[in-house]
């Protein structure tokens, strides 16, 4: 690659006088598109005695707008990293028009054990790992921590659209779904929302926003179009969540004029039957009385009534007794249940959105 600079003298600035002043466009060998800055300052003769250079002036071009997608933010969801991976053999150079930050995994201390928390490093979470002092408090200086830095200094300044791509693990089983959290400004939410929909999953879901340390969260606190979404679930590659995964990023790339190309809906968001639930109520959980076994009775997806029996739980050591039936809490529709059937007391085991368009 040829780079052509001023022809006046220059020198590369540091530290606090540092000047953005070329954005460079890089192929890297795996393919991935990344915007590479360059901060030099125009320089001239002074006239002095020591013929020190001076600042001239200095040319500034910071592009603060682009879109990055994340997967693997926990290690044992794979719809995420496997539509990202195959994103980066698929988009051509020649049609990128502004910054694409693609990241299969972000997390590969836990992608590496295939659990949700790094496991073999410093057994933190990394989606509870974006809180003050990430990285730089001594006491929150590991590898997971440090990731969370480094989205923070490296990724946030990059990026105006956040895709952070995530499955049910062996946790809970999803109805397909992309998610945020309630958004006061109306002009965010509506670009929230329509960046949700055309990942053309059956359900859009906003949720609460109390849990401390998510990625997500604070993205959206910055000011980020984001979104997050659950393709999956029993640690497995789904079909469909791929698709969806591949959808939502090549849709917000080029609606979002960072990608040249044409996107049209699929799924859910092309046949009209998407839905939009909310779960921020904590009526919306059921979670188990007692440790047991999980019967699903109706599957992700449907309709329900308060007081309708979405699974049974089972106490194998009273085998006389019948499964502790698993009620709706709310009115609306069944947007996860446990997927083990295994379940520790206290677990959340159905949950039901409250539908809202």
């Amino acid at each position: 690659m040829r780079f052509l600079w001023p022809r006046v003298a220059y020198r590369p600035l540091i530290g606090p006088t540092f000047f953005p002043v070329y954005v460079l466009v890089l192929k890297l060998a795996l393919g991935l598109t990344v915007l590479v800055t360059a901060g030099f300052a125009i320089l001239g003769p002074t006239g002095d005695a020591e013929s020190r250079p001076r600042l001239l002036g200095v040319l500034t071009f910071l592009i603060q707008r682009g879109l990055v997608a994340f997967g693997s933010t926990h290690g044992n969801e794979y719809e995420g990293p496997t539509a990202i991976k195959n994103l980066l053999g698929e988009i051509k150079l020649e049609d990128v028009q502004g910054r694409i930050i693609l990241v299969p995994v972000l997390n590969p201390e836990a992608f590496r054990t295939g659990t949700r928390d790094s496991v073999g490093a410093d057994r933190v979470n990394l989606n509870r790992a974006f809180v003050e002092g990430a990285g730089e408090n001594r006491a929150l200086a590991g590898i997971t921590h440090r990731i969370a830095q480094f989205v923070r200094r490296h990724i946030w300044p990059h990026a105006h659209i956040v895709l952070d791509l995530h499955s049910g693990g062996n946790q809970i089983r999803f109805d397909l779904c992309a998610s945020f959290h309630p958004i006061a400004d109306p002009e965010l939410a509506k670009a929230t929302e329509d960046a949700a929909r055309w990942f053309g999953v059956p359900l859009i879901m906003v949720y609460q926003n109390l849990t401390p340390g998510l990625l997500t969260s604070e993205a959206e606190r910055l000011g980020k179009i984001t979104v997050g979404t659950e393709l999956g679930w029993g640690e497995a590659v789904n079909r469909e969540g791929v698709a969806f995964g591949r959808q939502g990023i090549l849709a917000a790339a080029v609606r979002h004029g960072q990608l040249r190309g044409e996107v049209k809906p699929i799924g859910a968001h092309a046949n009209g039957t998407q839905k939009m639930a909310t779960i921020v109520d904590a009526d919306c959980y059921t979670s188990a009385p007692f440790e047991g076994h999980y019967e699903e009775v109706l599957p992700c997806g449907t309709r329900v009534k308060k007081g309708d029996i979405a699974g049974r739980l089972h106490d194998f050591d009273r085998i006389d007794e019948p499964g502790w039936p698993v009620r709706a809490g709310v009115d609306g529709v069944i947007v996860g249940q446990a997927w083990g059937a295994r379940v520790i007391r206290g677990q959340h085991i159905v949950c039901v959105g409250q539908v809202i368009g």
